[in-house]
């Protein structure tokens, strides 16, 4: 899969330059150390351990990692839409105003209008007992002053935008009367009631068969341009960040490990736990009878992260150090790409996956 983001005009404010404090005026989301705790009866599960970057208007911005890297909880906590028993420090900065430490009540002014969410499977998050226009149209009136009449207009309009065919007719069908791709349209739709600034899609096309996940993603690019809205993708898929963001940022146990411009980080990753899930992507050029690799052992206990890097366990380049030390997340070579390892990759592999 051939790269072809628009990365080319840069990043304005990018998490490559967030290392000295400083703010950029263009940045929409500014994100400083956040870190979420999750407190159980015996124990805390330390699920985002310091995550910082910045992102804005009109780009785009893709985290990856394995499931429990910490990368959709991170997203959660921009939201606040995370349970009582989490706790979360640091700053989340959208336009201006900090998130963290608001109450519900104020943070409801910010989702739907500032930053909204396409979660990760639309047969969950659609009413199955309500038709899919009310729906959309119930989300337009929670936020704006509008008649039922005007709600309903604009929820045609929305579907038409998302490319629902027979949108008007489409109004009045049930979840189950469409197909997966369609009932994430319909998702797509209702995150972008009111116009957001910021949209995050946690893992929006993982349900999906191949084409409709490269059409739902091309939708989104084409959404996000229009409007100038920053988008955050949240995915295990590698390939899928390839092809389509700005920057890439990888999680591992809670932490950025990795963090770059996307043409740089694919054309010189350096982190071995990246390596990994790049080539666990399927190639044309491997022959079919091959199995895929896949990274050996199992994530980290986020309530029990081992001393030093927590990748160490996994990795065949791990020595003494790094089951002792834990790296930083630094840009050694002076180019804006970051990375936590004590032992980094060398040797380039292309800038296609």
């Amino acid at each position: 899969m051939a790269l072809h983001t628009n990365q080319d005009v840069g990043v304005a404010a990018s998490a490559t330059g967030t290392g000295d404090g400083q703010v950029g005026r263009e940045s929409l989301l500014v994100v400083r150390d956040l870190r979420v705790r999750f407190v159980q009866r015996r124990r805390q599960v330390y699920a985002v351990n310091g995550i910082s970057y910045e992102l804005a208007a009109g780009k785009s911005l893709a985290i990856i990692g394995e499931s429990g890297s910490g990368k959709t909880v991170s997203c959660r906590a921009v939201m606040g839409l995370l349970p009582p028993t989490a706790r979360v420090t640091g700053s989340v900065r959208l336009g201006g105003d900090e998130l963290v430490g608001l109450s519900e009540k104020e943070l409801c002014r910010y989702r739907g209008t500032g930053v909204s969410m396409v979660f990760q499977d639309p047969s969950r998050s659609l009413n199955p007992t309500m038709r899919i226009g009310r729906q959309v149209a119930e989300a337009v009136r929670a936020h704006l002053p509008v008649s039922r009449d005007e709600a309903r207009d604009r929820a045609v309009d929305l579907l038409e935008r998302v490319r629902v065919p027979a949108a008007a007719r489409r109004y009045l069908d049930y979840p189950h009367q469409l197909s997966g791709g369609m009932r994430q349209r319909v998702m797509i739709a209702i995150a972008l009631a009111c116009d957001p600034k910021l949209l995050i899609a946690d893992e929006a096309t993982t349900s999906l068969d191949v084409t409709t996940q490269a059409q739902i993603m091309e939708l989104l690019i084409e959404l996000q341009e229009q409007s100038n809205m920053a988008l955050v993708l949240v995915s295990h898929d590698l390939g899928l960040a390839a092809s389509y963001v700005d920057e890439v940022i990888v999680m591992y146990g809670g932490r950025a490990v990795e963090q770059a411009l996307t043409r740089e980080l694919f054309a010189n990753v350096k982190m071995p736990y990246t390596r990994a899930l790049l080539q666990a992507i399927p190639r044309l050029d491997r022959p079919s009878h091959l199995l895929l690799p896949v990274v050996e052992g199992r994530p980290p206990d986020l309530s029990r992260l081992p001393a030093g890097c927590a990748f160490a366990p996994r990795c065949d380049r791990a020595d003494e150090r790094c089951r002792t030390s834990t790296p930083e997340l630094v840009a050694p070579g002076g180019d804006g790409h970051r990375f936590a390892c004590w032992h980094p990759c060398d040797e380039p592999i292309g800038a296609t996956v």
